[in-house]
Parts: C-alpha cells; sequence; structure tokens
C-alpha cells in the first residue's frame, strides 16, 4: 500500500515532534516513531532545563529566542506552566576559580546572575561543604521544564492541524526516486517529498540509510538518579547546585533530589541503561563537594544526547541528496531550544525568511547548516 505524504517527519522526539506541529499548518505532514510511544529514548529521559547561559553562543541565541514561548506559551498549548523558575548555584574550588570568572565574564552585563560570598552561598544551599570553597555564581534566570507538557503540546497542535503521528513504525528502508522519496515502515511506504530527519541518536543510521553526508554524529550516555534528602530538610525552593566545570549537578525535584555526574560518555544508539560505575562517580564527585550522605537512590536511568564536533545543531538540507533535511545533534539542549528551532527549521525548510521571532538574537543560520560539517 502506497500513501502519499508532503513530508514525512522521522521521529516522535521533541524535535520532531515541535517541527511537525509547525509544519502542519502549511503542508501535509506524517509524523513517524519507531516506538510504541514518541519520545522514548531522549525526550521522556530527560530533566531539562531552561537557562540562557547554557551551551555556546549558538545555543544561547536559540534558547533565548525560546524563552517568551515557555514563560507565557500560546492559548490552548497547554493546560499547567511550561516553566518553573529555580536559579542555578554554580560554585568554584580553589583550583576552578579562573574558570568561574571566565564565565561570568562569557555572559557580558546580566542582572539575573549574581557572584555570591561563600556565607550567601551557604545560606542558598547550606549542604556545601567550606573546605576549598573558593567562589560562587547564582544564576536566576533558569528554570525547570515540564517536559511532558511541552512535548504532549506539540503532538496535538500536530493533530489539531491535521498532522498524523505513526507509532511503532521504524523506517527499514528510504530511497529517492522519480523526484519523491520513499519511506518505508512495516506497515506501509509512504512517499513524501521531503524528508526530515529528527531521529535523535538514530539520524546518522537514517542519513546513511538515505545516503547523505556523514555529519560525524555521535550519540553519547547522560546518567541521572533519583536520591533522598535528609529527613526534614525542606529542599523545594533549593537552587539547582553544580561546579563550574559540570562534573556533577544536583537539583530538586519532586521532594527527591535528581544526581547526574553529567557524563557523555560516548555509545552506540540503542535503548541505552545506566552504568553503575556512572552512579558511583556522581555519589562520589556529590559526597566530595556536599555534606549530602547518600544512603539509598530511589531510581537510576539514562538518556542519550547526541552531538557533532562543534556542539552546534545540524539543521537545514543535505548537500548530496535532495529533500533530504537534517534536524539533528541536538545534543543536550533540544528541549530548551525546541520553540526555536522548530520555528527556524520550518521557515528553512519552506524556504521562507526568518521573521521577527529572531530579530533580537544574533543568530546566524549558516552556523546550523549540514554544509558545515
Amino acid at each position: 500500500m502506497t500513501a502519499p505524504a508532503s513530508v514525512v517527519v522521522i521521529g516522535g522526539g521533541i524535535a520532531g515532534a515541535s517541527i511537525a506541529a509547525n509544519l502542519a499548518e502549511h503542508v501535509a505532514v506524517r509524523l513517524l516513531e519507531m516506538e510504541s510511544q514518541p519520545g522514548y529514548h531522549s525526550t521522556g529521559r530527560s530533566a531539562a532545563r531552561f537557562s540562557e547561559t547554557y551551551g555556546n553562543a549558538t545555543i544561547r541565541a536559540l534558547s533565548t529566542a525560546s524563552r517568551s514561548f515557555f514563560f507565557a506559551p500560546p492559548a490552548g498549548f497547554c493546560s499547567v506552566p511550561l516553566v518553573k523558575p529555580r536559579a542555578d548555584l554554580i560554585f568554584a574550588r580553589t583550583s576552578q576559580r579562573e574558570a568561574l570568572d571566565e564565565f561570568f565574564e562569557s555572559i557580558g552585563p546580566d542582572d539575573r546572575l549574581e557572584r555570591l560570598s561563600i556565607e550567601r552561598a551557604l545560606e542558598l544551599c547550606p549542604v556545601l561543604r567550606t573546605d576549598d570553597l573558593a567562589a560562587a555564581v547564582l544564576d536566576r534566570g533558569p528554570a525547570d521544564i515540564d517536559v511532558h507538557a511541552l512535548h504532549q503540546g506539540y503532538l496535538r497542535l500536530l493533530k489539531a492541524r491535521g498532522g498524523q503521528t505513526t507509532t511503532a513504525a521504524e523506517v527499514v528502508g528510504l530511497e529517492r526516486k522519480s523526484a519523491s522519496w520513499w519511506v518505508t515502515t512495516p506497515g506501509e511506504v509512504l512517499r513524501a517529498s521531503v524528508v526530515v530527519n529528527a531521529a535523535g541518536a538514530w539520524a546518522g543510521e537514517i542519513g546513511r540509510m538515505a545516503g547523505a553526508h556523514d555529519i560525524g554524529l555521535q550519540p553519547r550516555r547522560r546518567t541521572a538518579l533519583l536520591i533522598e534528602p535528609a529527613l526534614g530538610l525542606n529542599i523545594e525552593s533549593w537552587p539547582m547546585l553544580s561546579d563550574v566545570d559540570e562534573t556533577f549537578y544536583l537539583k530538586p525535584q519532586s521532594g527527591l533530589w535528581l544526581l547526574s555526574p553529567a557524563d557523555e560518555t560516548p555509545t552506540p544508539a540503542c535503548d541505552v541503561q545506566p552504568d553503575e560505575l556512572d552512579i558511583a562517580i556522581a555519589i562520589d564527585r556529590l559526597e566530595r563537594a556536599t555534606t549530602v550522605d547518600v544512603r539509598r537512590v530511589v531510581r537510576k536511568w539514562a538518556g542519550l544526547r547526541s552531538f557533532v564536533a562543534d556542539r552546534s545543531p545540524c539543521v537545514g538540507f543535505d548537500s548530496r541528496q535532495p529533500g533530504f533535511f537534517w534536524l539533528a545533534a541536538l545534543g543536550g539542549y533540544g528541549i530548551q531550544t525546541a520553540p526555536a528551532l522548530s520555528i527556524l527549521a520550518c521557515a528553512l525548510l519552506l524556504n521562507r525568511g526568518i521573521d521577527e521571532h529572531f530579530s533580537s538574537v544574533a543568530l546566524d543560520p549558516g552556523a546550523l547548516a549540514p554544509s558545515r560539517l
């Protein structure tokens, strides 16, 4: 059976869902997800944060352009707030003080960023060890993101605009013939003028299947665990805690602490599982930096983050294969940049100008183009 479609989007995580929802306002769209539910591998395992000081200059620009969407989402997009403000407390040991100074200066003038005295840092996070604690900075701009609400909002918007989502639809064949793409899944063959590769950690495999250029995509494992705070300790209003070199981070989540060693271990695209060594490393780093004594791990998991060499997303048409559009290599920034990145990707795919949405940020689409790689 052959079913025509103008655009087929491969991958139902936040990248695929957001661009599909935006495209569906203009063209017929089919979103394909290989698992039984969209967002199973990365989006569904993310403890995402919104931060305009996170990532390189391109990521920061995309995050800034996404801010208004998160803090004032379009009417009807969601029934709950997408974000909950939570400051970041970034500290430095003596050997890291220069790195913290460089971080502070790299942001430039920003009223939301404040250097803290050691005493003030301890007021905000009393579990910090004071030995070798040299400096701290508070960033008031970040917020926790309700990943489920964001993802489901885009999936609902896609459906409302006439787009279709098909799960358990792994792409097993991808061929260009007669100026169209023929996309084969176990259940059907779709014909499309454009294929969007938003397959996350599997985007490299989809690219190879299409005969596109190799962008050097590398999936990496990120480990996380939930631990209990000390009895009687009310941590809900505490900031997220990390050292300036990001060797670990700790943040309140639903009455527990979410801890990660901020690992980026190269791994094949798979249903990734946490490694016991990474869990032990996370606990050791936390206990060296704080007075927290980890007695029980409530839950542990791992997710996938995919990067290319310069750690910026890969967005645009492939130079080798006509009609093959990359939306990949989002690293750990895909959720916090999704509102702006999906609008930008939609404009590039439809050959439309970048609208006023990006007028206030210094964003060069060439820094995202696959041809740079």
